[in-house]
């Protein structure tokens, strides 16, 4: 029985990434556009029932760096960071929406070192070392990650523009964070319980136990979560055939694609939008506006009401209450764990309004 489980989990992990891959491969002619160049490669599958033939790619991304701090916008137009199906049925007998039973989301990362290094690397032999499992940030500009410094870890406006190393959450400490908050962020909240992803596959260096610490078992003391939020402990599984080490420095680009886009955008990681200077699809203002509408149009059946609209991207996030609760219980994990503080990017860029 154990082994037929275990069987199944593999087929599940292998079928996930290798459509990641082919949808990847689609988007780049193959393999031979110049964009196809990359060190990680990241991707959603959804997955209805436990047919696997019948499971569908959310989307596509590349990327491992974040934006200079010069590049931060105030108007929500720059991407921090480089890394639409009927799915949903309403709650019963309360507002809002649900996922459908069957339907569920895995996250492929196919790359080299993707993880925090000092919850994953297999040749760490201390158990007690103090930075095993510790929270680590990305550096405007580099490569890896380091751990985060003790005491405010509130990152300033001022500091970040007068030369302050801009710093991002590693992607291990991001997924962490999902298995608690869940991966829908404040604003989809107000329209759909949390959702958790159901597996975690990883395409190389993939180790069960260091995985497991990574991404939820180091929190799996936290406490005083809202009703709805838990700690999510998905499948973790590594692929049959591992993915080769990219050689060379990870390209200053990053890509994305969303079922229902035309064709992969491409964007400057330095500078957070196109090369010509527009920007992304996926920058917060852009988000803020689709989300807009949609809170517009759905207004009837949200999960949180607001006597006063909010009226700028940070109110609306900030009025997703019980997600904010559950986010600080982790930062209290964390925190109570001995790993560090969380790390908050400026505030002022989250404190635009959309245009009339």
């Amino acid at each position: 029985m154990c082994t037929r489980l275990l069987s199944r989990a593999q087929v599940l992990a292998d079928a996930v990434s290798r459509l990641v891959a082919d949808k990847f491969g689609e988007l780049t002619d193959n393999f031979t556009s110049p964009h196809a160049r990359r060190k990680v490669l990241a991707g959603v599958v959804m997955t209805t029932g436990t047919d696997v033939t019948e499971a569908q790619v959310i989307c596509v991304a590349t990327g491992t760096k974040c934006i200079n701090g010069e590049y931060m916008s105030d108007r929500g137009l720059a991407l921090n960071d480089s890394q639409q199906a009927a799915v949903f049925t309403r709650c019963d007998n309360k507002p809002g929406f649900r996922l459908k039973d069957g339907v569920h989301f895995h996250l492929s990362l196919l790359a080299h070192g993707a993880f925090n290094p000092s919850v994953c690397d297999r040749g760490d032999g201390h158990p007690d070392r103090k930075t095993r499992g510790q929270l680590r940030t990305k550096i405007e500009s580099g490569e890896g990650t380091i751990p985060v410094r003790s005491g405010n870890n509130t990152q300033t406006w001022d500091g970040v523009l007068q030369g302050e190393r801009l710093l991002t959450m590693s992607c291990s400490d991001k997924i962490a964070r999902w298995n608690v908050v869940g991966l829908q962020g404040s604003l989809m909240s107000y329209f759909t319980e949390p959702l958790y992803f159901s597996s975690v596959i990883v395409g190389s260096l993939y180790h069960g136990d260091h995985m497991s610490r990574a991404v939820y078992q180091r929190i799996s003391d936290i406490q005083d979560l809202p009703p709805t939020f838990a700690l999510n402990r998905p499948l973790l599984s590594g692929i049959s055939n591992m993915e080769a080490r990219q050689p060379g420095k990870a390209p200053n680009f990053s890509i994305n694609w969303t079922v229902g886009d035309p064709g992969l955008e491409v964007v400057n990681a330095t500078t957070g939008k196109d090369d010509l200077g527009r920007p992304s699809r996926l920058c917060k203002h852009a988000l803020y506006s689709r989300w807009m509408h949609l809170h517009n149009k759905l207004s009837s059946t949200l999960r949180i009401r607001t006597s006063i609209k909010p009226t700028t991207y940070h109110d609306s996030k900030q009025a997703a209450v019980e997600y904010h609760v559950a986010k600080q219980a982790l930062i209290r994990a964390f925190h109570k764990a001995g790993l560090g503080a969380w790390v908050k990017k400026p505030i002022e860029q989250d404190q635009f309004a959309l245009g009339p």
